[in-house]
């Protein structure tokens, strides 16, 4: 797998949706490479023998392992989540690497029924499966992996267009907060990433926290700019 990282964190914007848009792009864009080699990779190996929850693990470490490494992001988590019955041998399976010693996830302490675990209706699968197309999910709190609020960015992978899981990263929201804030708050101190259904995740002003949900009225005192390419926006006080 090959991601180049993307400038630097320090790099200037001149807008708050170019900062936005450029730190979660990288995400995205490293996704993206990732998707297809890997694509190319189950493809071959299914052809060669059924594709078990081993077998992946095995191709998937050294890739998900590298995302940590490549993309000039604060990663917490990186793999695959593999789509349900894609696996001869699981229903469902997360091959996924984590943590400050980037371990692997272990579920059996977590699920009584891990063989069996339904994230069809969760955002960061359900949306990329949906769409096919790249996704910026949460915030929301990682019961599955992290117990932390989070930010997962998935995108979809296909083989001759069947859809066979997803590649994706962690973000904890404290290191994005830490990284973004205050760099937001110099363009002012009322201003809020808030995802596609109003719910934030970050704001430069102390009235609002990671998980409050900004709708209808609440949204008059604001601008409203679309951050391309992710379903997020940026709101300005006026």
């Amino acid at each position: 797998m090959s991601i180049h990282p993307a400038s630097p964190a320090s790099r200037t914007a001149d807008h708050p949706v170019d900062l936005v848009t450029d730190y979660f792009g990288r995400a995205i864009d490293a996704l993206a490479t990732w998707k297809d080699s890997l694509a190319l990779e189950l493809a071959e190996l299914r052809r060669q023998e059924p594709l078990t929850i081993d077998r992946l693990d095995d191709l998937v470490e050294p890739e998900a392992q590298a995302v940590f490494d490549t993309i000039d992001l604060p990663v917490y988590g990186a793999g695959f989540i593999a789509a349900l019955d894609f696996l001869a041998d699981a229903n469902s399976h997360l091959a996924w690497w984590q943590g400050p010693e980037r371990a692997q996830l272990v579920l059996a302490a977590q699920s009584v029924n891990k063989e069996h675990i339904d994230y069809s209706e969760l955002e960061w699968y359900r949306v990329p499966l949906a769409t096919g197309q790249p996704h910026v999910a949460g915030p929301y709190v990682d019961y599955l992996c992290s117990d932390e609020y989070t930010i997962t960015v998935a995108a979809p992978v296909h083989i001759d267009g069947e859809f066979v899981g997803a590649v994706a990263l962690d973000l904890l929201i404290d290191r994005v907060e830490r990284d973004l804030t205050p760099r937001l708050a110099a363009f002012g101190d009322d201003i809020s990433i808030v995802n596609g259904v109003g719910r934030v995740l970050l704001s430069t002003s102390p009235a609002r926290a990671t998980g409050d949900t900004l709708r209808g009225d609440d949204l008059a005192d604001f601008e409203r700019f679309a951050c391309p390419g992710m379903a997020l926006d940026v709101l300005i006080a006026r």
